[in-house]
């Protein structure tokens, strides 16, 4: 992103309270849903969960866009990934499927993708998105990585993901210890 401030996602700060999914949906451009994904990784053995947002892909660029084939997610020119315009959006899922992150979601009521917009309202005026201005722990945090860096000893900030052979950069950023370079997911299916 050309924003000097972003999303920092740090996982191990997380404590699953479920305030980012609350206030994601009192962003006024989210008319009432919560554009965000609050997982938790082992339910029955830990209280270990990881809060998901848009990731705002950079290289290459939002893939959840390029596959949308009526130009419905806009990127602007500060690299925020849009959700798609409803106006446009011909409900077929192309950017659920083609978001590394799983983050579109697909409203069936509406027949609609929706996903995590920056709460552009916000940023575009220098406020921090909803959900991490709410965050108690600071797992997920707005602004740079040099203040990330200051508060967090020992560890990193990565934004560059690795899919099976595909290499991915994003806009935000993932807080991770010091020995971690490049975060690789296994390729799942077939």
């Amino acid at each position: 992103m050309s924003l000097e401030r972003s999303i920092f996602v740090d996982p191990s700060r997380c404590i699953g309270c479920g305030a980012c999914v609350a206030a994601c949906r009192e962003c006024d451009s989210h008319r009432g849903k919560s554009m965000m994904n609050l997982d938790f990784l082992n339910r029955g053995e830990s209280t270990l969960a990881l809060p998901t947002v848009c990731m705002h892909c950079t290289d290459p660029v939002a893939p959840c866009a390029q596959v949308c084939p009526v130009d419905a997610i806009l990127v602007s020119d500060d690299g925020v990934v849009h959700s798609p315009d409803p106006s446009r959006c011909i409900g077929c899922q192309n950017c659920v499927h083609g978001c590394p992150w799983g983050v579109p979601k697909f409203d069936v009521e509406e027949q609609l993708a929706h996903k995590c917009n920056l709460c552009y309202d916000r940023t575009s005026v220098g406020l921090g998105p909803m959900c991490a201005t709410v965050c108690p722990s600071d797992a997920l945090y707005y602004g740079t990585a040099d203040e990330v860096l200051a508060s967090r000893p020992n560890r990193k900030v990565v934004d560059v993901f690795s899919f099976g052979a595909q290499e991915l950069q994003s806009g935000n950023w993932v807080v991770v210890p010091d020995e971690f370079s490049v975060l690789t997911f296994p390729m799942v299916g077939p």
